[in-house]
């Protein structure tokens, strides 16, 4: 499970860079919560590709793996989307939203995971 987990995360952020999302980190948060293993984090420059990148994610893992999200959080607004797959959680901010709620300082033990590497 843990190779198949791999692949879908490292499917998530390939995604997100297909669709030109800005400073991507994947951290590893299963040793600090229970809630998830993984955190997809992305910056998105507007509220359009906001959702693009979030539409982006849901799709590829859907066609690719047939896995889709449990829940989505945050289409309406667009300055954040989350997409809980359990597994991960995928945070698509915009600029101003990802600084005000510094997920990377509130889990600043997590560690850092190289997507090249899964």
């Amino acid at each position: 499970m843990k190779e198949t987990t791999e692949r879908y995360v490292k499917a998530m952020a390939e995604a997100l860079e297909s669709k030109k999302g800005q400073d991507i980190e994947v951290l590893k948060v299963s040793e600090l919560t229970s809630l998830t293993e993984y955190f997809v984090i992305c910056t998105a420059t507007s509220t359009t590709q906001v959702k693009a990148l979030a539409d982006e994610v849901e799709f590829r893992l859907k066609k690719d793996f047939e896995v889709a999200p449990h829940h989505i959080e945050g289409h309406d607004s667009a300055s954040w989307i989350l997409l809980d797959y359990g597994f991960a959680l995928v945070h698509v901010f915009l600029e101003s939203a990802r600084t005000f709620y510094g997920l990377e300082k509130l889990w600043k033990d997590a560690a850092p995971v190289d997507i090249t590497t899964l």
